[in-house]
């Protein structure tokens, strides 16, 4: 059952209530940690619910060979591509949930252990390798150095307080579904019907 909302907090669903949202969702937001499987789940939901993709890596962040575009076309892209009515965006960036979170019907938060996240990035790196993955940039090659690796170690501590308080001031009414483990991750795809 949805809890009330008081201003300032963050309106955390569990994975029924989510189910529930996410089959009469037209717009969502997947964020979390790399590695996770945001783009995976992102995909997948596309997929099954008709709903065109959104890659803030491929789509808003990057240009060729690792080269960040400039922030105020980062926002730009991000307002034009959130105009559109059916849609998921997978990417996290908590200085734009201003204008991503109360454009969404719900908010997917995949939040999952550490060194999940640094198995799942590896892996991804291993089966890309010398390639650029689907849902990179073209001419961005698939790479892990320490750098990644610490940011990954420290994104819980590091970014979670920003998702929170970011969640909490530009969405207090936006349903959260927090996954924090794949075994809840399959339980949400099982709940919406969509195979494996």
């Amino acid at each position: 059952m949805d809890r009330p909302i008081a201003s300032g907090t963050v309106n955390y669903i569990d994975d029924a209530i989510a189910a529930d949202h996410i089959r009469s969702a037209r717009r969502m937001l997947v964020v979390g940690c790399s590695g996770g499987g945001k783009s995976t789940l992102s995909q997948k939901l596309c997929g099954h619910l008709d709903l065109a993709y959104i890659s803030i890596d491929r789509d808003i962040l990057w240009l060729p060979g690792w080269v960040q575009r400039d922030r105020a076309e980062q926002r730009q892209r991000i307002v034009e591509r959130i105009a559109g009515d059916r849609w998921i965006m997978d990417g996290t960036n908590p200085s734009t949930f201003d204008v991503r979170v109360p454009r969404s019907d719900i908010v997917i938060w995949v939040r999952m252990p550490r060194l999940l996240c640094i198995w799942g990035v590896v892996t991804r790196w291993l089966k890309y390798l010398g390639r650029t993955r689907p849902e990179m940039a073209p001419g961005c090659i698939e790479k892990v150095d320490w750098q990644f690796l610490e940011f990954i170690w420290t994104f819980e501590d590091r970014f979670s307080p920003r998702i929170v308080a970011g969640l909490a001031q530009h969405g207090p009414n936006v349903p959260v579904l927090q996954l924090k483990s794949r075994r809840q991750m399959q339980r949400l795809l099982d709940l919406l019907g969509v195979p494996a």
